[in-house]
């Protein structure tokens, strides 16, 4: 670690672990609802365990975004944080908020109505003022420091993030434009902005991990942000196919969004050739695995899934089934959640000034959790395909239909099991103890590159 200030990041990576296991753990008990019935309903209703689990899965997402950030601008941008005591207010206001969100949903209070954005304004309003505080840290830091393409491309992505929650503070009453508005976020977010700190990140990671030529790795970069922005914000339109906009979206909603393959595959060929041509043996081959696999996992889940239905005449049977939820799953597991898991492998060595340790637990865990994962997304891939066939095609009602699909629901159950099992794996190789102790002068294969 060379700055004092990165030490930031640990509790941040501290508190999106917890909300890890907490959202993979609520996820599980959701699967058992789907096999067993809603025998929660008097104490939970079902909805609000499903708030609880993507909240959880976006505010530790996000928590992981900082800490990465707080991480390497430092680095980049060779000095100090601006203020790491904001940095700390910052993740206090998040968490409190976080806790108190969760546990309004628990507690059956929640305004509802928009998924994924159903906290209370209190809430978002303060989800704002946490984001001023963290782009004026980031920012300031990266203008009075050496700038680089990682950095910008990073600010780009972050700055994106704030701008388009602001859209979840404008509720029309409209039903057609407020869906339309909420693609702004939804969409925007996870197929836009996070696709640039996604890149980002991965590009400093193979700096550090590979030694390649920084210079080489920012032409990838740029080219990989290209492609991402031109695909993703018109993109937007797959989503807008069925909602009462007009109907020139369906072709640019179908011709677009087919192209957001390109940049999940560009990173995939990123990745390995930055692996390949790589001069360095680092020794926190965990780290190389983490990132390696959260490219590919992408490429399928969010491009070759995601392009499964995109297209208007095959979306129209598609769109609200079970394979819309097989592509969410592996969409958001291979893009932001094995990203997160790739940058916390990497840097937590550093913050807790050990040599690169558990590692064969990190990578046992890296097969176990993302084995189960494609099998959960099999499995309510086919589960989808029966569901579009008999519920859109044949006009068998929803509940008659589910309970055909119950084989597959018990399999998606199966390995919810396995995804907790290897994200405990996980969290335990990350914080669990560390034998090894760093010498008094750290191998010159540790030190982070330039």
């Amino acid at each position: 670690m060379k700055y004092s200030s990165q030490k930031v990041a640990y509790w941040y990576f501290a508190v999106a672990s917890l909300l890890f296991v907490v959202q993979v753990a609520v996820g599980l008990v959701l699967g058992v609802i789907y096999v067993t019935g809603d025998w929660l309903h008097e104490l939970v209703p079902f909805s609000y365990l499903r708030m609880t689990h993507t909240n959880a899965l976006i505010v530790w997402l996000l928590l992981g975004f900082f800490g990465a950030a707080y991480y390497l601008v430092p680095e980049e941008a060779e000095r100090e944080l601006e203020s790491p005591k904001l940095a700390y207010l910052q993740l206090v206001l998040l968490t409190v908020g976080a806790l108190v969100a969760v546990g309004g949903y628990l507690f059956r209070y929640a305004p509802g109505g928009r998924e994924f954005l159903e906290q209370p304004l209190w809430i978002k309003l303060a989800i704002v003022v946490c984001a001023l505080i963290f782009l004026y840290n980031v920012s300031i830091t990266v203008l009075k420091g050496r700038k680089t393409a990682i950095t910008s491309v990073l600010l780009l992505g972050l700055w994106g993030t704030a701008i388009f929650f602001l859209f979840s503070l404008y509720n029309p009453e409209n039903l057609a434009l407020d869906k339309m508005f909420w693609w702004w976020v939804v969409h925007l977010w996870v197929e836009g902005v996070w696709e640039l700190i996604m890149a980002s990140i991965l590009a400093f990671l193979m700096i550090k991990i590979t030694g390649v030529d920084r210079e080489v790795i920012e032409k990838w970069l740029y080219s990989i942000v290209g492609l991402a922005l031109f695909s993703g914000v018109l993109g937007t339109g797959h989503h807008y196919y069925w909602i009462g906009t007009p109907g020139y979206w369906q072709p640019i909603g179908g011709i677009f969004s087919s192209l957001e393959v390109a940049p999940f595959f560009a990173m995939v060929v990123f990745a390995f050739t930055m692996a390949w041509r790589g001069r360095r043996d680092h020794p926190n081959k965990a780290a190389l695995l983490w990132a390696l696999g959260c490219t590919v996992c992408a490429f399928f889940g969010a491009g070759v899934w995601g392009f499964m239905h995109t297209l208007p005449s095959i979306n129209y049977l598609t769109h609200g089934t079970q394979i819309t939820a097989a592509h969410g799953h592996l969409a958001f597991y291979g893009a932001y959640v094995m990203l997160n898991l790739a940058i916390m492998t990497y840097a937590m060595p550093y913050l807790r000034n050990t040599q690169p340790y558990n590692q064969l637990i990190s990578m046992w865990s890296f097969w176990i959790m993302t084995s189960a994962v494609w099998f959960m997304t099999f499995a309510l891939t086919f589960a989808g395909a029966v569901q579009v066939q008999m519920q859109r095609v044949m006009g068998e009602s929803y509940m008659v239909v589910q309970d055909y699909l119950t084989l597959f629901y018990e399999m998606r159950l199966g390995a919810g099991v396995f995804v907790l099992i290897g994200a405990l794996m996980f969290v335990y190789a990350l914080w669990g103890p560390a034998r090894v102790q760093k010498p008094a002068r750290m191998d010159v294969a540790l030190q982070p590159g330039k």
